[in-house]
């Protein structure tokens, strides 16, 4: 049972009803907490790389508010968003304005010159000697930084505009031109410096990286959440572990992602190529892991989301794939500390006293993962925060 935005009791007994009561009859079919999505980007699934460099603001807002309606119906109702300015989608969505899932914001994503958030033209002169910001930088999904100083500013400005973690990339990445993926981007202090302005607000930093190196110059610096890791190798894995980091990874695969030019597309695959095994070791290790997808700049590709969140079966039992797609991620989106927004209830899970986001599929997911990833055919009934978003039965 459901009552305004909470649920208000969980019985596998019938239960009185009340006049006026709203009764959804599951007919036999599976129900389950709303799924997350700890790394997604909005903006970035919603428009391609000409509409942010060439389209208008406000169609970017447009296009993101349409994707997050669509997220909802895939049955997200929460995510962690990595890169963009969504704290003012996250309000309307709040509001009831617009439909979509609950959002944690990182706003802009932090990076130095030359990295992987770095989407300055080549030509383009940098703002620390006295050139403008980039076109991605003037709409709010990067921020360059170069030393402590200024990554203190970036931060803080960040915070400011409502974000519940911070993003920081710190090494080299397939989507971006200028940095290969063994490059090395922050030294220590500098990310020292965001994670000590994060935890001075009461929440943490996550770093996009990829090797070894970056990896524990990240963890050195004091970061809690490794964002992909795909390169990394045993020994990192476990110190991982040990240090109790959380670990978003995304169940890459080549066709995730389409790259115009050889030198991205090189990446990609060593990217996938190193998933196998870094999911292997983590099982292994006990790692706090966490599941996400990471699309971008590519709105035709935003639905593999949910062909993501079944291929977590490749890795995983279906039962920890499905645990990892609800209650494990809400664990991670709790770091924010008093900056988490939906701190009031708990998300993931169908308890008394939880948020009333709640899924309803034709068929068993234990059984058969493959059915998340099939929402228009499967997905029959949506509430997200007490409110029926869908009801085909």
């Amino acid at each position: 049972m459901f009552s305004g935005s909470t649920i208000s009791a969980v019985s596998t007994s019938p239960v009185a009803q009340q006049q006026g009561d709203t009764v959804i009859d599951a007919g036999g079919r599976f129900l389950m907490p709303g799924m997350s999505d700890a790394h997604v980007h909005l903006m970035g699934n919603a428009n391609s790389y000409m509409d942010f460099i060439m389209g208008p603001t406000g169609g970017l807002y447009v296009n993101t508010l349409a994707e997050a309606k669509s997220m909802l119906h895939r049955g997200f109702t929460t995510v962690r968003d990595m890169g963009g300015d969504l704290a003012s989608v996250k309000t309307a969505i709040d509001r009831g304005q617009f439909e979509g899932p609950r959002i944690f914001p990182s706003q802009a994503m932090i990076s130095q010159t030359s990295g992987h958030a770095d989407f300055a033209f080549v030509y383009q002169t940098p703002q620390a000697f006295g050139g403008g910001p980039s076109r991605t930088e003037e709409i709010g999904f990067t921020r360059v930084a170069d030393g402590a100083a200024k990554v203190l500013t970036a931060v803080r400005e960040q915070l400011r505009k409502g974000a519940t973690q911070i993003k920081l990339t710190v090494g080299g990445g397939a989507a971006s031109m200028y940095d290969p993926l063994n490059t090395l981007q922050y030294t220590t202090d500098e990310i020292r410096a965001a994670v000590e302005a994060a935890a001075d607000y009461g929440t943490y930093v996550a770093t996009h990286v990829y090797t070894v190196e970056g990896i524990r110059r990240a963890i050195d610096a004091g970061v809690r959440s490794i964002e992909h890791g795909h390169l990394a190798d045993e020994d990192t894995v476990a110190l991982i572990a040990e240090k109790g980091i959380w670990l978003s990874m995304q169940p890459f695969a080549e066709h995730d992602h389409s790259y115009p030019d050889p030198g991205r597309s090189a990446k990609n695959v060593q990217i996938c190529n190193g998933t196998d095994a870094v999911y292997g070791w983590a099982r292994k290790h006990g790692v706090k892991t966490a599941w996400g997808t990471d699309l971008l700049l590519e709105p035709a590709s935003a639905p593999k989301q949910s062909e993501m969140a079944a291929r977590l079966g490749e890795f995983y039992t279906n039962v920890d794939a499905l645990k990892m797609l609800t209650s494990g991620n809400a664990e991670l989106f709790a770091m924010a500390g008093p900056r988490n927004p939906y701190a009031a209830h708990q998300l993931g899970t169908i308890a008394e006293g939880s948020w009333a986001d709640m899924l309803l599929f034709d068929g068993d997911p234990i059984a058969d993962l493959s059915i998340i990833g099939k929402p228009d055919e499967r997905l029959k009934v949506i509430v997200k925060n007490g409110v029926v978003v869908k009801n085909e039965l």
